[in-house]
């Protein structure tokens, strides 16, 4: 699966990663602060037209979650979630947290966050949803969202779906397959299953929203600083060798920054 500007194989070298946020050094946006889809270095060269300005209201340290506050826009898009909705989204993570932290935002939504980690409760609170760990999952719920690329997280979101509801999975299981009942609950309740993937703007918005347009809006929806709960920790690059073993196996890691030395810097 291959981001925008990503260069390189898995075997050495590669370029690898797919966002960033810095400043413009030369042309006539010199010192302007813009996010970008590009992998993880320094310095690198892109077109103007790649580089999304960030929003005067939007600190450059929080526009690193733009890429996926992005995903969860697509998520609820797909979602066709409505105004009273109960919700359920199973999986704290950082892009779950975004849709149900969106979701939120709608009259009378109720929404809950579904984590096996205890601590992501705070996460909830945080962004305005409720809290639940597996065990004590609403049910009828009229929209579930499935981040968490687990099969008990996939078998608790048909559990968790009301008659007829929406089940949007939307985890990221790279060449990994799982095995779900697709008899029982989930034919019963005559639930529709919905594949999001950011990669495409969903069918009725594709002929109006450009991916240039959608990740503008993204990064408008970053001003609230709710979302820096997301925000789990800062490396300096030069440090990153000795402390990335640590952040992936942290389990309270979410978006963990890596800080890159300024220019004239040694």
């Amino acid at each position: 699966m291959r981001s925008p500007n990503q260069e390189g194989e898995f075997s050495f070298p590669v370029k690898f990663g797919y966002c960033a946020v810095g400043r413009v050094m030369e042309g006539d946006r010199a010192g302007q602060e813009v996010f970008a889809l590009h992998p993880h270095q320094s310095m690198f060269r892109l077109p103007t037209e790649l580089l999304n300005p960030i929003p005067a209201n939007v600190p450059a340290e929080r526009a690193v979650l733009a890429a996926n506050m992005e995903t969860a826009l697509n998520i609820v898009w797909d979602s066709a979630v409505s105004a009273g909705d109960r919700v359920l989204v199973i999986g704290a993570g950082v892009v779950g947290s975004l849709a149900g932290y969106l979701i939120k935002q709608m009259p009378g939504t109720e929404v809950t966050l579904v984590d096996i980690n205890p601590e992501r409760e705070h996460v909830a609170v945080e962004l305005g949803c409720a809290f639940a760990e597996p065990a004590n999952a609403p049910i009828n719920c009229d929209v579930v969202i499935h981040t968490s690329a687990t099969e008990e997280g996939a078998s608790l979101a048909i559990e968790s779906a009301g008659q007829e509801a929406k089940l949007v999975e939307a985890s990221w299981y790279g060449d990994k397959s799982i095995q779900v009942s697709l008899g029982g609950q989930f034919h019963s309740k005559r639930l529709s299953l919905i594949s999001s993937q950011v990669g495409n703007i969903p069918p009725d918005r594709a002929s109006r929203w450009s991916h240039q347009r959608r990740i503008q809006k993204a990064l408008e929806l970053l001003e609230n600083p709710a979302v820096d709960v997301l925000i789990s920790g800062e490396t300096d690059f030069l440090d990153i060798a000795n402390h990335y073993a640590s952040v992936l196996t942290d389990k309270n890691t979410l978006c963990h920054r890596v800080r890159y030395q300024n220019l004239g810097e040694t």
